[in-house]
């Protein structure tokens, strides 16, 4: 997020404007948590992760009066435009906005890469990378144990950490939302695997398609196999952004900011086909998430030789 801000400031001092950071979000914007940006503020945050603006979480954004605190803030600082960075919630947020005659243009920033009107979010390459150098250090583990790591990663709705990041660390099993996997299956397979003379097999799990712990009470319940449990939890929302989400950052900050000064609003800037896009912001938040589910198949069949 950080490369988009920086992005952002860098455009909108080009085009003539003071740039304002608010700060907490949606829930600072109502409270009037606001400051001019200097070069200094961006200067050197390229490689840091998380925002420098932080972040939370505002119910009160969403009601009649907490919109009304809000639009009086960016009425009260002489505000041109806003430029998001954010999920779904967020989005939301532009959306209302702009119906209240504000212009806004939102970025998408979420590790989980669940926007269906894009191909990447900012964040997602970053996580995937985390989660890839994170496998290799537990299957050393469970390489000189014998066992299976079952991994749990992020991903309530959207299984791409999950599949991207297993198929990267050549995971034998990757168990997502979006395609149901019965324990039963999955015992089977490791089953397979393990009468093959694999030492070792590695499965990986999104939060949202069933708990590793709960896995692994099946396998030795119902199974002869030894398996361990791993939760990644929030070591895969930090460390420093890869060059991907980087560029993707620069190159959607810039393109928000350029709708800004062309007097649009409603929009949200994305990816598609390594091309920046802008579309409304309503079909950015309807547009259903897709899994690859081609890039599942393929790693379905490579893990069963």
């Amino acid at each position: 997020m950080n490369a988009a801000i920086r992005a952002v400031f860098k455009e909108g001092m080009a085009r003539g404007y003071a740039v304002m950071g608010i700060y907490h979000g949606y829930k600072g914007l109502i409270e009037g948590s606001v400051r001019q940006l200097h070069h200094s503020d961006v200067e050197n945050i390229m490689h840091k992760g998380g925002t420098i603006l932080r972040t939370a979480r505002s119910a009160e954004f969403m009601r009649p009066d907490g919109m009304q605190k809000a639009l009086d803030v960016i009425r009260a600082y002489n505000m041109d435009g806003l430029v998001v960075v954010g999920g779904d919630g967020s989005f939301r947020g532009v959306k209302a906005l702009s119906d209240a005659g504000i212009r806004a243009v939102g970025i998408p920033g979420t590790i989980d890469n669940d926007m269906g009107y894009t191909d990447f979010t900012i964040g997602f390459d970053t996580a995937i990378n985390n989660v890839m150098a994170e496998i290799y250090k537990i299957k050393d583990t469970m390489l000189s144990h014998d066992r299976v790591g079952i991994i749990e990663v992020m991903g309530r709705a959207c299984g791409d950490i999950a599949l991207w990041a297993g198929v990267a660390a050549a995971a034998d099993i990757i168990i997502v939302p979006e395609i149901p996997l019965p324990w039963e299956k999955v015992a089977e397979q490791l089953t397979v695997n393990k009468i093959k003379g694999k030492k070792t097999s590695i499965v990986m799990i999104s939060e949202g398609a069933g708990k590793a712990s709960d896995l692994v009470k099946y396998l030795c319940e119902n199974t002869d196999i030894e398996s361990k449990s791993v939760v990644l939890g929030y070591i895969q929302r930090g460390g420093n952004p890869t060059a991907h989400d980087r560029i993707i950052a620069v190159r959607m900050g810039a393109r928000a900011v350029e709708l800004i000064d062309e007097g649009k609003t409603g929009r949200a800037v994305g990816i598609k086909e390594n091309r920046v896009i802008d579309v409304d912001i309503a079909e950015a938040v309807s547009t259903p998430d897709r899994l690859d589910a081609k890039l599942y198949a393929v790693n379905a069949t490579l893990a069963k030789f």
